[in-house]
């Protein structure tokens, strides 16, 4: 029997309507945010929280999400380019190249917001957070990250489905049974041969946080300690981040980057730190102990 030698991937982007085309990778964050939406509801509904507030969180998170990511996506990898196609860097857009329309002005296409950083995602999550937690909901900071880090962590393994489907943030050269050849991939990660799926590997890795915190949060009394949740998931999330930009291609024009660690690695870092800090702290912040 031959052994597998690798997965060939050419899917389609999305699904066809006629008149308007449902990419799987918006697809994703749609149900990202759809089940973010419905745990922070069971949850809203745990500790009695007046659920008139689910609306404003789902406003301020897709907003804060969607803004940060796009400006992290500029600032952290792309600032070269965008810096002389700043329109692009905040409209769904891409420059035809020598393409003009009525002969004056240049030419553009709809591309959608493919250029998402989740560390721009995460400082963008985190400020709308706090402006939610002082305008809408009047509760501790460190109390609604300690919730919405749960969903969030179930919403990065569809976001990087996402990714998958969108053959971007494809591994590094690979021969292994599992390793895939991404048809479609960016001529930027050079030449079409079999991968990791990182991923996939990154999918797996935040479903398996999302599980772990949501085990603590229902079966152990550490949700009672302020920080200490948000801070495990904070040490996980970016330790798996971490381990995978080993086995990544670089992402667009990196700003950061040593001889050993890329940007990626770089700004995960400061993020594991602060986990740590806040689970090591967490004990100090106890309140409402049944």
């Amino acid at each position: 029997m031959n052994r597998l030698k690798y997965i060939l991937w050419d899917p389609i982007k999305g699904i066809e309507l006629g008149f308007f085309t449902i990419h799987f990778y918006s697809l994703m964050f749609v149900l990202a945010f759809l089940c973010g939406w419905g745990i922070m509801n069971q949850i809203y509904d745990t500790e009695k929280v007046d659920k008139k507030h689910l609306d404003s969180l789902l406003l301020y998170t897709v907003l804060g999400t969607l803004i940060g990511a796009r400006l992290g996506q500029v600032f952290f990898y792309d600032l070269p380019y965008f810096k002389n196609h700043w329109m692009e860097a905040l409209l769904p857009i891409r420059e035809r190249q020598d393409t003009y329309f009525m002969g004056i002005f240049k030419d553009y296409e709809f591309i959608g917001y493919r250029g998402l950083a989740s560390h721009g995602a995460t400082l963008g999550l985190i400020l709308s957070s706090w402006l939610y937690s002082k305008r809408i909901l009047h509760k501790p900071f460190l109390w609604i990250c300690d919730r919405i880090c749960i969903p969030v962590a179930l919403g990065g393994m569809f976001v990087r489905i996402g990714n998958f489907f969108n053959s971007e943030i494809v591994g590094k050269p690979k021969d292994l049974p599992w390793a895939v050849k991404f048809m479609q991939m960016d001529e930027e990660y050079g030449e079409i041969v079999p991968r990791h799926p990182a991923q996939l590997y990154e999918s797996l890795g935040y479903l398996c946080i999302f599980l772990i915190i949501y085990f603590i949060y229902r079966k152990t009394n550490k949700k009672y300690y302020l920080g200490y949740m948000f801070g495990l998931f904070f040490t996980l999330l970016w330790s798996v981040r971490f381990l995978t930009e080993f086995i990544k291609e670089p992402q667009g024009h990196e700003i950061l980057y040593t001889s050993m660690l890329n940007t990626g690695q770089l700004l995960s870092i400061p993020f594991i730190i602060i986990g740590l800090f806040l689970m090591a702290t967490g004990g100090k912040r106890k309140f409402n102990l049944p």
